[in-house]
């Protein structure tokens, strides 16, 4: 395999290579120890030498070298270390066998061997090698990535028009591309779509003209299928300022799909990493295929309908047949396999779905194979069932693979089993034992027999107990009894027929069972098993109480938001009315937040959690916690609730689906969204009666957020003719606060428990009871039709919107702190905005993170979201500053940024970027000097300053040229006169400033001058700005050179022209003769060499520099004439892509050696 030209400095090796073949260029050798007979010593001893010197040479036995003629450098071209005698080589390629070796000699004996001799220079055949292996490298990359696709010819030509067409960098990765056309108005342009990892690409040449479209997917705001006139099935890209249609899609489909996951990958990488981590194969963007991105897909579906964690990976989707003894016959459906689960979905929606953890598994077999039962394999677990499935394709394979996976989740989390349990015991967790018996209750309700086992369960159980109703019945206890007691006895046949344990076979009558309210009883043992907590629970012994123990006691933020909270969680509940349940959810709360950095502590996880430790123990309600938070309601605990906000954007679309009239009428949706957040963060345990809200929990834990879009479908349906005739938003919501309170749970066997949440007082006009069962039951009937497929897309989709909201809430702030500030125009400034953040963009686009350049981090303030360091700085000033400099234009970006990065990190933000732009654009000429003056001044101006140690080369300050010019017309002017009259009306400014400016010393003074030389190059009045700058340097150096005299005899120093004064009592002083007109008979003063030793100081001040040029009318129209920025900014969008793919293509160019004269 070829590699990367890399010189390596290893000096003074051993000889450890032994050479096979050599030519008059090319040397192959073998390494010592490899492929040679009795070398077991020396192969040990090498290899110990290869861990010490270079970890490479331990799978590289065999390289070649390139020798050069007449030079002692030599470069290792197909592997390879250190060549005895040579000190500097390049590292090419390995070579792991003989054979392999052998190919590459041969190629190089074959192309480049006849071709070397016809350079005369060693450093051309040296650059003329490695750039023939760098292209071979590239050859073979695209090679690779083009067979991972289905048709590699025709991808890897496409690759090539791609990189041609668009000339975006090599770490641009093209993910696959489609024929198509582009709508322009009306007209459609037939072309070829491109889509790599951060942009989508379009490129048209019809009848001579050429069309190339860029859209960064970065940009796109929405991303949906539309129809326009013309065509009933389109993809529109909407972008800032745009929309985009895309049309005759040979499969639109495939081409839509393809498009969410890229959209959704990107924007989530870049924009939302706060709580955002990718599969471990897309990590590295440039090595996503599309294929990756299909199985992205396909895991996202598999975790979201089986509701499983996020770490997940799924093997295979197999299509099969499960034999279901309830209906007494095979079903059919899909296998889905993954590293620590089987799953089965029947292909009938709702017919039947089976969770099988890889713990519960006791054995996986293949049974003889018939005609009645095709392939077939029994899996069987410990609670003493067996499934049987048939009809699967390469079952060898399947068993294999699964039996290996079990072989290692047994080896990671062995279960312990309890003994001291009857025969029946059915889960590792779990208790099976009669529903209807007293003495017995599920998980933390059952008393075991030891006082110490008593004890506890006192402190470990759940804070209500089933007694706590029996006590405190309502009107009707016996009936309310009487019901719960149906309620257990239907939910034990179920049990009976369907399974009891995690592995139960979950249908259409379990979903009526939950929907009729789960038994107070049974509710924390079914949460537990629906949300498959209980696998989390049995797989990690003592995990809850080391959290506790390291946790409990340290104090932070996060802490304190937690006890302030404690007290606001169910203050109407008993059981939150004693420092029992306080203590409880204390630790639960910290426990978690110390699990979870990420999301710490978020405002209704008191709430949720307060709940949970009803009807669990502590250590149960803290995986129902990690299970709700990290699997069933993903990104809604963190600092921007992003899951949250999207869930509320699909309600919006849902609400117009499902309930037009009520939308039509409510023409802004989002104060609906704003009130039904709540419903959402907390499952409507805030906003309901809590015996009635812990039906809606029920159903939460079985079917997932599906169960919470509906309910609020149908609250708003039923709300629908109050919410039609309300004038205003807080009418709205007090429509859905009063129905929400009176939602009653009629079989609840407690009393009901007082809502502290209402907004109305109780003399109002009473609300009709709703009774929650009808509720929920209304709710499944009327729109429980929505799929986790259908949700998961619609997510998907409007992600993207949430974000790219974030976005503009973000950059509006932003302008809304920079805009009162600058002078420059609100729509000018969003350009500029546009810009900083596309700059920031591209190097995560296509660079490595580097220390001081951080990913966008949407938890800092607004203006600290996006900052950029010296070099992304160094390509925007040049694109928009009007102070460009040629040559030096990257020297003056460098201490510009030196001098904005005021807090050292390497790192500026907008706020002083812009400011900076607004003085050289729209500051008095006084402004623009003193910004000049001080990038040439510490800290900008540094002693490593890459320029600051030039030779005095110059024209301007050189000693072969004249520094006083003469008057072209005009009497001689009094300038020593109007020198000091501004030098005092600028000390009085002066005055007024919080820091006095420290003054220009020589060598900052040579260097503030070069730069007005190099700002005037190609100026119009080029000649008139040199002469006016000549006249002023030469006043200055005067000016200096009398304060170093004044300094080294030790007068006292004056401000401004009294010094000057001081120091020239005469006219007809030497220095008179800088303000002389040469018209007056007076030859031009010849300028003396610099002083090499100064007896003082010599420095000037912002004050001389500023009044000096003020004294000549060209450099003040300079300075003062208006700049128009509008142009720039085109221009910088039109060029901002192709100066950065220009940088990284010198920055991979090898650097050439040339040859010493």
């Amino acid at each position: 395999m070829w590699l990367k030209p890399e010189e390596v400095l290893l000096k003074n090796a051993l000889k450890l290579w032994v050479t096979q073949k050599s030519n008059c260029y090319f040397i192959l050798q073998r390494r010592r120890g490899h492929g040679e007979g009795g070398g077991r010593l020396t192969g040990r001893l090498v290899g110990a030498l290869d861990a010490v010197l270079d970890s490479n040479a331990r799978v590289a036995p065999f390289r070649i070298l390139l020798q050069v003629p007449g030079s002692q450098v030599y470069s290792p071209i197909a592997c390879g270390e250190l060549l005895s005698g040579s000190d500097v080589y390049w590292a090419v390629a390995t070579g792991a066998t003989l054979e392999e070796i052998d190919q590459h000699w041969d190629w190089l004996e074959q192309n480049l061997l006849h071709t070397l001799s016809v350079f005369d220079n060693k450093d051309d055949i040296a650059s003329f090698v490695k750039g023939k292996v760098k292209a071979l490298i590239a050859e073979e990359t695209s090679s690779r990535l083009a067979e991972q696709e289905e048709e590699p010819e025709k991808f890897r030509e496409a690759l090539v028009k791609f990189e041609a067409r668009f000339n975006f960098p090599e770490a641009e990765k093209l993910i696959t591309y489609y024929s198509c056309c582009c709508w322009k108005g009306r007209v459609p342009r037939q072309g070829w779509l491109y889509l790599s990892i951060n942009h989508l690409c379009f490129y048209s040449f019809f009848l001579g003209k050429e069309l190339k479209l860029v859209v960064p997917w970065v940009d796109v705001q929405r991303l949906e299928r539309t129809s326009n006139v013309f065509l009933t099935d389109t993809i529109r890209i909407t972008t800032q300022n745009k929309e985009r249609d895309f049309s005759m899609f040979l499969n639109l489909d495939e081409v839509f799909k393809i498009m969410e996951q890229l959209a959704d990958v990107t924007l989530r990488r870049l924009l939302d990493n706060e709580g955002f981590d990718l599969d471990p194969g897309l990590q590295e963007p440039s090595q996503i295929t599309k294929r990756d991105l299909e199985a992205r897909a396909q895991n996202e579906f598999f975790r979201a309908f089986f509701r499983l964690p996020r770490r997940e990976k799924l093997h295979a989707v197999l299509d099969c047949s499960l034999w279901t003894p309830f209906s007494r016959c095979h079903t059919a459906g899909q296998m889905f396999t993954s590293d620590s689960y089987i799953c089965f979905a029947s292909k009938e929606a709702g017919c039947c779905k089976v969770i099988l953890p890889l713990r519960e598994v006791v054995s996986i077999e293949k049974m003889e194979d018939t005609s009645l039962l095709p392939n077939p394999i029994i899996v069987s677990i410990r609670s003493k069932m067996a499934f049987q499935f048939i009809e699967l394709r390469d079952r060898d394979s399947l068993v294999e693979g699964l039996l290996a996976r079990l072989k290692l989740v047994h080896a990671d989390h062995p279960v312990h089993y309890d003994t001291t349990l009857d025969e029946e015991l059915t889960s590792p967790v779990f208790h099976s034992t009669s529903l209807c018996s007293g003495n017995h209750r599920f998980g933390g309700l059952e008393m075991l027999s030891s006082q110490n086992s008593e004890e506890r369960e006192k402190e470990t159980s759940p804070l209500m107990h089933p007694e706590a109703f029996r006590q405190s019945g309502s009107q009707s206890p016996d009936s309310r009894m009487s019901r719960e007691q149906i309620k257990v006895s239907l939910w034990n046949d179920h049990f009976a027929e369907y399974g009891r344990t995690v592995c139960m076979f979950r249908t259409e009558k379990i979903r009526k069972l939950v929907a009729m309210g789960i038994p107070e009883s049974l509710r924390g043992r079914l949460w537990l098993l629906f949300s498959d907590a209980v696998t989390d629970l049995a797989a990690h012994p003592g995990y809850y109480g080391n959290l506790v123990e390291e946790s409990m006691g340290k104090c932070c933020l996060v802490t304190e938001e937690i006890e302030r909270d404690l007290h606001r969680s169910l203050p109407e509940h008993p059981a939150f009315q004693n420092e029992t349940g306080i203590a409880a959810l204390r630790r639960v709360l910290t426990a978690y937040a110390h699990r979870n950095p990420k999301i710490g502590y978020c405002q209704s996880m008191n709430i949720l959690t307060s709940v949970l430790l009803l009807y669990a123990k502590e250590e149960e309600a803290f995986w129902l916690l990690v299970a709700v938070c990290e699997r069933m309601l993903p990104d809604y605990f963190n600092h921007r609730v992003i899951g949250a906000q999207v869930d509320q954007s699909v309600f919006e679309e849902l609400i117009r689906e499902q309930l037009p009239e009520l939308a039509e009428h409510m023409h802004d949706l989002s104060a609906l969204a704003s009130i039904s957040l709540s419903w959402f963060l907390t499952l409507f345990l805030s906003i309901m009666p809590l015996e009635s809200a812990v039906n809606v929990v029920d159903c939460f834990f079985y079917d997932g957020i599906k169960a919470i879009f509906q309910l609020g479908l149908a609250v708003l349906e039923a709300t629908a003719e109050d919410l039609c005739s309300s004038k205003d938003d807080s009418q709205a919501l007090m429509v859905l606060s009063r129905f929400l309170d009176h939602v009653k749970n009629e079989d609840s066997p407690g009393p009901p428990i007082g809502s502290h949440h209402a907004f109305f007082s109780d003399d109002q006009e009473p609300c009709p009871v709703t009774d929650i069962a009808d509720l929920i039951r209304d709710s499944y009937e009327k729109f429980g039709d929505q799929s986790v497929a259908q949700i998961e897309r619609m997510r998907c989709r409007h992600r993207i919107r949430v974000l790219q909201g974030h976005e503009d809430t973000t950059k509006q702030n932003v302008l809304r702190v920079v805009i009162p500030e600058v002078s420059v125009l609100p729509e000018d400034l969003e350009e500029l905005y546009d810009l900083f953040k596309r700059e920031h963009m591209m190097s995560c686009y296509w660079e490595q993170p580097r220390p001081m350049a951080p990913r966008h981090d949407p938890s800092r303030p607004y203006a600290e979201q996006y900052r950029i360091d010296a070099q992304q700085f160094a390509r925007l000033f040049q694109l928009v500053s009007p102070w460009t400099c040629g040559a030096h234009t990257e020297i003056l970006a460098e201490r510009t940024f030196r001098l904005l990065d005021e807090n050292m990190d390497h790192l500026i933000e907008f706020k002083a970027f812009v400011s900076c732009l607004d003085i050289m654009y729209n500051g008095e000429m006084n402004e623009k000097i003193k910004l000049l003056y001080r990038l040439h001044t510490p800290p900008a101006l540094t002693e490593n300053d890459r320029d600051s140690q030039s030779p005095l080369k110059n024209p301007l300050l050189s000693t072969s040229r004249p520094l006083v010019f003469g008057k072209s017309n005009g009497d001689t002017i009094d300038y020593q006169k109007q020198l000091k009259q501004m030098i005092k009306d600028l000390a009085k400014e002066k005055d007024k400033a919080e820091k006095e400016l420290p003054k220009m010393s020589q060598r900052e003074f040579i260097q503030f001058c070069k730069t007005l030389y190099s700002m005037f190059h190609e100026d119009p009045e080029e000649n008139d700005l040199y002469q006016a700058i000549a006249t002023v340097t030469t006043l200055l150096l005067q000016i200096g050179e009398v304060g170093q005299r004044g300094s080294s005899s030790g007068s006292s120093s004056q401000e401004g022209g009294e010094e000057l004064q001081a120091s020239a009592p005469s006219p007809s002083s030497e220095q008179d003769l800088v303000f002389a007109d040469s018209d007056a008979g007076q030859s031009p003063r010849e300028p003396q060499a610099l002083p090499e030793e100064a007896q003082g100081d010599w420095t000037v001040s912002l004050e001389h520099i500023l009044a000096s040029l003020l004294t000549e009318q060209s450099l003040v129209n300079f300075f003062e004439k208006p700049l128009d920025i509008k142009s720039k900014l085109e221009n910088a969008k039109l060029n901002q892509y192709s100066l950065k793919t220009c940088e990284m293509s010198r920055q991979s160019q090898p650097e050439l050696k040339l040859s010493s004269p």
